[in-house]
């Protein structure tokens, strides 16, 4: 491919408006292959589906079984604030992405291992085990990659970068959710072989991120190791978003309390529908998200926000008006609420990147991350105590918590609109 191809196809995918160089085409292209595998190897690696099939396979005890979200989320979000010293550290921090990737690509593979070999109590604990140090390798990965993709990315592109990669990997993990829900996939060894898929994924996707053009940093050795608080105590921007984020986890946890309304399903099938549902919502949006974002991030936060509060006070209304016994009312619903969470995926990740300064993106990102990693231990809390009156009540609050996230995101200043 020459110079020109790749600045024609990056030019029609960003509607760069003939401003990008070429190195930012080839970087831009990079980063969407890049993130396309290793977006597709987390939906073939989803412990709310794939491994939950996998460790119930294996008769892994239900105990270890609940773990795996928790390990896969919290361990993606709380070492953050210990990495972001590591990575502004370094003059070239691709390579922090890359050895993540990596890290994430030999867990998997040892996840697929286990699957084949290992049964009950120690096959469960070495999954999770497994599972967490991919958690911590996915942490290495996120702190490091707003900061590479605004030194790489121009403002106004980042978020279509970030559209299309979503688009194009949920293509085929929509293809996998149809696969699961036709039964060809509900063996072990099948799933085994997906993740191993996955790992193949993460390791291509290492290698092609290494040949990312990075300019070189200035490094600050003495960071390395700590931790600056500084942006929480001196930026009220920055804990405004935090503080709307943090809302805003309720589009993430709701979808698990709407299927729970689907009584004449099993669980299998209720969380093949998720993914499907999730896959499909990802692939329809996530490129109008992403050029959305570049417009005003802080805009697509609040619609997302907003978004997410209607579909799930609909699903509470489909419900008490007994219309959730219909086939296609709860996909539907499904499908709308997952819409909104992309939307909410999309602009916070665009917003933080323009917001934060050049030389502490690492940091903003670690800061935002490890705080929503808490946030998302009280939100599952609350949605959990809610629960117990019912997956309604559940819905109702987090409804009411997604709202409050929009309105928080208003406050927010436009920062698309400001110099780089």
């Amino acid at each position: 491919m020459t110079h020109i191809d790749e600045s024609q196809i990056y030019g029609t995918l960003t509607d760069d408006g003939g401003e990008a160089s070429a190195q930012e085409a080839r970087n831009g292209l990079r980063h969407m292959t890049s993130l396309s595998m290793t977006k597709v190897a987390d939906g073939l690696l989803s412990p709310k589906l794939v491994l939950a099939w996998i460790m119930s396979a294996i008769g892994a005890p239900a105990v270890l079984v609940s773990f795996l979200v928790p390990i896969r989320e919290a361990g993606a979000l709380l070492p953050q604030v210990l990495l972001a010293g590591v990575v502004e550290a370094r003059r070239h921090r691709k390579w922090v992405w890359v050895a993540g990737s990596v890290g994430q690509g030999i867990s998997a593979a040892a996840i697929a291992l286990f699957a084949l070999t290992l049964e009950g109590w120690i096959g469960g604990i070495a999954i999770c085990a497994a599972l967490a140090v991919l958690a911590c390798s996915r942490a290495a990965c996120s702190v490091s990659y707003k900061d590479i993709l605004g030194k790489t990315v121009a403002k106004t592109r980042r978020g279509a970068v970030k559209g299309v990669a979503g688009s194009a990997s949920s293509a085929a993990v929509l293809i996998f959710a149809l696969l699961l829900l036709s039964g060809y996939l509900q063996e072990i060894t099948p799933l085994a072989v997906a993740v191993g898929v996955a790992a193949v994924l993460w390791l291509v996707a290492a290698v092609t991120f290494s040949t990312l053009e990075e300019k070189a940093s200035d490094p600050d050795p003495e960071k390395a190791g700590s931790i600056d608080w500084t942006p929480l105590r001196e930026d009220a921007q920055f804990r405004r978003f935090i503080a709307a984020r943090g809302a805003l986890t309720a589009t993430a946890l709701a979808p698990p309390y709407l299927v729970l309304l689907d009584g004449g399903e099993g669980q299998l099938q209720k969380l093949g529908a998720l993914l499907l549902a999730s896959a499909a919502a990802a692939f329809v949006s996530s490129y109008v998200w992403g050029r959305m974002s570049d417009r005003s991030s802080r805009r697509v936060l609040i619609l997302g926000g907003i978004g997410g509060a209607l579909s799930m006070l609909a699903a509470v209304g489909a419900d008490l008006a007994g219309w959730t016994a219909a086939l296609w009312v709860t996909p539907v619903i499904l499908f709308l609420m997952q819409i909104a969470y992309q939307g909410v995926r999309q602009g916070r990740s665009t917003y933080l990147v323009d917001m934060a300064p050049e030389d502490s993106r690492s940091t903003y990102a670690a800061l935002a991350n490890t705080a929503i990693g808490l946030l998302l231990l009280a939100s599952g809390l609350f949605g959990g105590l809610l629960s117990a009156a019912g997956p309604l009540w559940a819905l109702a609050g987090f409804a009411a918590l997604s709202l409050v996230g929009a309105l928080i995101a208003r406050g927010l200043d436009e920062v698309e609109t400001e110099a780089d």
